[in-house]
């Protein structure tokens, strides 16, 4: 006998069944299988993090994040020795106390990237594997590439991500690389190093964390991209921009980016895992990243 619940819910389907379409239904029912999760990236609460890590992540379970991205390797003024001062073994153990797993880290890649000396990625695929992750992110080239880099040397990036690709596959982890605005630069005849970056590496071996908010900034269409790239996109930043200024970071759902639209072609991008991030906050940052947690988790996702 069908009771309530289920008729409601069989009907629900038939409807967005008509209104999406064969194809349009297939990204619906991925998007419910796959991506029942929010993340976020860590990265925007680095000045939390480095005051009281454990605090901070409580609050992240409270709020109802699912899961997080970290950052390491970059000491400085938000990162003090090991994940704010806990090392890999302990922060593992924070983040289960509170339910979160993190599937994914960005790491500090510039030696081996600049130079070739792999001292140092080697020892964050250690500490990626040690901490569980299934992604090993690249989060962005060395700078002389990022200010003035040529078609050669995007092909030069793109072959040693394949090479530490390889290393990550030794250590049951896949290599993503996130990307920023520099990449969609127009180096002639239409080409740019993003597009290289597709081209040159395997696409069995090296995916893409695409962050949502400088894809568009850069003037691109993230669904084109998913068409003529499918399967590539592993995951999304999911970040927002102002109404009024594209340069401007906002909480997600509350600026111009078409998410919706984004979020319905999650099946041909190929994605795994999403991350609310928010690299500048002008309001209280955990009022922020509950509007932004909200705003995915009602509106993007489909919840079971």
């Amino acid at each position: 006998m069908t009771n309530r619940r289920t008729f409601l819910q069989q009907a629900g389907i038939l409807t967005t069944a008509a209104i999406l379409g064969p194809s349009g239904i297939m990204d619906a029912f991925a998007l419910n299988a796959k991506i029942s999760k929010v993340g976020i990236g860590l990265f925007t609460l680095r000045e939390q993090l480095t005051a009281d890590v454990k605090a901070t992540i409580t609050k992240l379970a409270d709020i109802g994040y699912n899961q997080v991205e970290t950052y390491y390797g970059y000491p400085g003024k938000y990162e003090v020795k090991g994940f704010w001062g806990l090392d890999t073994r302990d922060f593992k153990s924070l983040l289960r106390d509170h339910n979160l797993s993190s599937p994914s880290g960005h790491y500090n890649t510039t030696d081996f990237l600049s130079t070739g000396d792999d001292k140092v990625i080697k020892s964050h695929i250690e500490t990626a594997a040690e901490l569980g992750q299934e992604y090993f992110v690249i989060p962005a080239l060395p700078t002389p590439i990022r200010t003035a880099g040529t078609l050669d040397d995007y092909k030069k990036m793109a072959a040693s991500f394949n090479t530490a690709a390889e290393w990550c596959q030794k250590s049951n982890l896949k290599l993503a690389y996130h990307n920023h605005n520099f990449e969609f630069k127009d180096q002639g005849n239409g080409a740019t190093g993003f597009q290289i970056l597709l081209q040159e590496t395997d696409p069995k071996l090296v995916g893409f964390e695409l962050d949502i908010f400088w894809a568009v900034n850069a003037g691109l269409s993230p669904v084109d991209m998913f068409k003529k790239n499918p399967g590539r996109y592993k995951m999304f930043h999911v970040k927002d921009m102002d109404k009024q200024d594209k340069s401007v970071f906002t909480e997600v759902g509350s600026g111009q980016i078409d998410f919706k639209t984004i979020f319905s072609a999650v099946e041909t991008a190929g994605v795994d895992y999403i991350f609310a991030e928010q690299d500048i906050i002008k309001k209280d940052p955990y009022q922020s990243i509950t509007e932004s947690y909200q705003y995915i988790k009602n509106k993007l996702i489909a919840t079971k």
